[in-house]
């Protein structure tokens, strides 16, 4: 069974409603309730796209497990949502402007949202109905245009480890949080992400990352739909076995961001690759004033890994990601 509902998630100051539509399948879509299934029944599996509304291949997932997805044979409940951030969506754009929220920008530094709060906490909390019931959470998002696909999950949680693993991206990126992580986790507010936000509620939570904004890449799209199936599969959700690619390479940490000491253009070196092996102190390129000429920054590793993006927009600023490194961790799983 199928059912689509039209949920409001804030207003505007002229009166009119943000609105979103919300796809329920399986055991609570045949009650006829909001995302809920009964007592006894299978999983609730949540998952959303858009919430950075540039980041379209997430959206383009979800019509085509729409319309692969054999209603009748949902064990438990599949609950989606197309478009989590319409504001952003309108706009093709990563955040919202200072007019419409001027205290949170981001929607994914907000959750578990706030019904009395700014507009993306309302909206957040709106969309928390949903995914706070759930029994595991996918937030689909995709990356730069220079990246490997991959799957972030919170390091040190076995459920969301599993799941992230069952998703079957060939790499797994195992992000540590609070004291464990850098400064940047803290100062920009990565506590209020939904995966980090539902995992510490106890709800597994994985963040695929496919490929690059803007544009609907196939491959990104058809590893985002084998990606959810493959969860439902490893919840019972559907019959079968995950079909995970033989050449998975799991657990990476996700801190291993080499980003730029100033503002200028950055010109990647010519041996810095995807998938390239590199050393501590290997030169990935350079940042240098485009009036000047003067180079304000040899890039250089400052660990060992492989490289998983590369900024390919020259121009950057302080502080902005040039080069990600990701690390092996200690016997592969974490």
């Amino acid at each position: 069974m199928h059912t689509a509902e039209t949920l409001t998630l804030a207003r505007l100051p002229s009166g009119v409603p943000v609105r979103t539509t919300v796809h329920t399948y399986g055991d609570a879509a045949e009650q006829g309730s909001t995302g809920q299934a009964a007592p006894g029944g299978g999983p609730t599996l949540y998952v959303q796209a858009a919430q950075h509304g540039r980041e379209v291949n997430g959206t383009e997932v979800l019509r085509r497990v729409h319309e692969r997805l054999d209603h009748e044979a949902v064990s438990g409940t599949l609950v989606t949502v197309p478009v989590a951030d319409p504001l952003t969506f309108d706009r093709v754009s990563y955040t919202t402007s200072e007019e419409i929220d001027a205290v949170n920008s981001n929607m994914n530094r907000v959750w578990p949202g706030d019904d009395e709060g700014s507009i993306h906490e309302r909206m957040a909390a709106a969309l928390w109905e949903y995914a706070g019931e759930a029994d595991a959470i996918i937030d689909l998002h995709t990356g730069s245009p220079d990246m490997l696909t991959h799957t972030v999950y919170l390091k040190g949680d076995d459920e969301s480890r599993r799941l992230a693993a069952a998703f079957g991206s060939d790499l797994l990126l195992a992000e540590a949080a609070g004291d464990e992580a850098d400064t940047e986790w803290t100062e920009r507010n990565f506590g209020g992400k939904l995966r980090v936000a539902a995992t510490r509620e106890g709800i597994p939570s994985l963040t695929p990352e496919l490929a690059h904004n803007k544009q609907l890449v196939e491959p990104a799209i058809e590893t985002g739909v084998r990606g959810v199936q493959n969860v439902m599969k490893e919840l019972d959700m559907l019959s079968g076995e995950p079909e995970i690619p033989s050449n998975l390479t799991t657990a990476r940490n996700h801190l291993g961001r080499v980003t730029a000491a100033d503002s200028g253009l950055f010109h990647p070196g010519p041996d810095t690759a995807l998938g390239e092996t590199v050393a501590e102190g290997d030169h990935l390129g350079r940042v240098y004033d485009p009036t000047t000429y003067e180079v304000l920054q040899e890039v250089t590793a400052d660990r060992a890994g492989f490289v998983y993006s590369i900024a390919r927009e020259a121009t950057v600023t302080a502080g902005e990601t040039l080069v990600g490194v990701a690390l092996p961790l200690r016997d592969g799983v974490e």
